[in-house]
């Protein structure tokens, strides 16, 4: 019999089964981590107890991921998008459909349906790592890149509505901006969720409804239409 690493026909047909078992053994260690970072934290989470949740070697999980940050960081990307398709957040069909919407109401309603989603899955990952910031150089970069990335992320949902209707008088862009990032904050979503005892439905529906509230101007409904105070 041929041997499999010289004979280029085994070698095409057994390569996408072992590219396949690669990304299944992958998804069950980022799964695993975000488990155990949301549990636990960073700090009480290693790098074994990840492998062992998994169901693998801790010399997988490295040659994987590299670093503990580095596995947070992926276990953070994967449950903001919700799989691991290499496809920006923001060039997903429902942003896409967002922008063939014709109202701010309906705008911001897809957007919100998103955005609770994806926090309902990433905002405890995302603390985890503000937890960790303070001591470890790698991590607080990476909350660094999390919050640029949701800056443009608000700039995106903001020059949205900026199509469909004007900001209230003396509200900037930026003001604009900084209010949707906080509203999007993952800590203020874990508290909310995890202390008042709020659903994600409930924030969902608190976020829709306050960014027309915040940023348009008075006179004008959810629609982006005037009132007839105007």
């Amino acid at each position: 019999m041929p041997d499999d690493d010289r004979d280029p026909a085994r070698r095409a047909y057994h390569a996408p089964r072992r590219a396949e078992r690669a990304r299944h053994t992958r998804a069950r260690i980022v799964a695993a981590a975000a488990e155990l970072f949301r549990a636990h934290g960073y700090a009480a989470t290693t790098v074994r107890a990840v492998a062992a949740r998994a169901g693998v070697s801790v010399p997988t999980v490295e040659l994987a991921f590299g670093t503990k940050p580095r596995l947070l960081k992926t276990a953070i990307d994967v449950a903001i998008a919700g799989d691991d398709e290499p496809v920006a957040v923001l060039e997903r069909d429902w942003a896409r459909k967002a922008e063939a919407s014709d109202t701010v109401a309906d705008f911001v309603a897809i957007f919100g349906q998103v955005f609770a989603a994806a926090a309902t899955r990433a905002a405890e990952l995302v603390a985890a790592a503000y937890e960790a910031a303070p001591t470890d150089p790698e991590i607080k970069a990476l909350t660094e890149r999390q919050e640029a990335q949701r800056t443009i992320t608000a700039g995106w949902l903001v020059d949205g509505i900026l199509a469909r209707a004007p900001l209230r008088p003396g509200m900037s862009r930026a003001a604009a901006v900084d209010t949707v990032w906080l509203l999007m904050d993952p800590v203020v979503f874990t508290r909310l969720t995890r202390r008042r005892g709020w659903r994600p439905d409930d924030v969902e529906h608190w976020f829709t409804d306050s960014v027309p509230r915040l940023l348009l101007a008075p006179g004008r409904d959810a629609k982006g239409h005037s009132d007839g105070r105007t």
